[in-house]
């Protein structure tokens, strides 16, 4: 993991993100993302991969639609992005034929025309492992790697899990690393099994919280 610094010096919320923030969620979300093993394989080439996973994380918030899902940011009072969360609400997880086929030229930007087969094959291995029961869906959490272990995330996930619990729905994500299932198994996640990659990539394991499952206590002041 990268360096991490002490906890945040100046007040931070969470909130909507703004329109012209786009680019840096993307490169905050490729900073976190810098050490993880499923970027790393859908990425394999090491010298371009930071650009490549920060155009994906671009590409990833154009999909979200609205009222459809929700993407949050926190930041502080002067507007520096400390994490970011992007999430589907239920039954919007996985975006139409029409709407895949219409991104397919931004995909192959993003991966090139040799990544794109084994991107396929990431996304159809997490689509056969997906549950059916409505859920929100949380594909991505990530923080700046100088806050990761100060509490930011967590405020940012316990934010949206207290939407969940008020409607009665549950929550779903994979995680990339065996370290982050204690920060998940904390805000009330367990794990149901693993996910193994094709071609001899790496697991995820997949987690799920029913609504009410604890651990949704508002996070959203300065020092937490």
């Amino acid at each position: 993991m990268n360096a991490r610094t002490a906890r945040p010096t100046a007040p931070y919320g969470i909130r909507r993100p703004r329109p012209a923030e786009a680019g840096a969620i993307a490169a905050l979300l490729a900073r976190a993302f810098a050490d993880d093993a499923v970027m790393a394989w859908m990425f394999p080439d090491a010298a371009g991969r930071a650009r490549r996973t920060a155009r994906f994380f671009e590409l990833a918030q154009r999909q979200q639609r609205p009222r459809a899902g929700a993407v949050r940011v926190a930041a502080t009072d002067g507007g520096q992005l400390l994490a970011a969360a992007l999430w589907s609400g239920p039954g919007h997880w996985q975006p139409s034929a029409v709407r895949e086929l219409a991104t397919m030229p931004r995909y192959a930007y993003v991966f090139g025309v040799g990544g794109l087969s084994r991107a396929a094959g990431v996304q159809n291995a997490l689509h056969e492992a997906h549950p059916e029961t409505p859920h929100w869906y949380l594909p991505t959490l990530g923080t700046d790697p100088a806050f990761q272990g100060t509490g930011v995330g967590s405020a940012l996930v316990r934010e949206q899990l207290a939407h969940c619990d008020r409607l009665g729905q549950p929550a779903y994500l994979e995680s990339s690393m065996p370290s982050n299932i204690p920060f998940y198994e904390g805000l009330g996640f367990r794990v149901t099994g693993e996910i193994r990659l094709p071609d001899g990539g790496p697991a995820l394991w997949p987690m799920w919280r029913d609504a009410g499952g604890g651990a949704t206590a508002s996070g959203t002041a300065a020092t937490a």
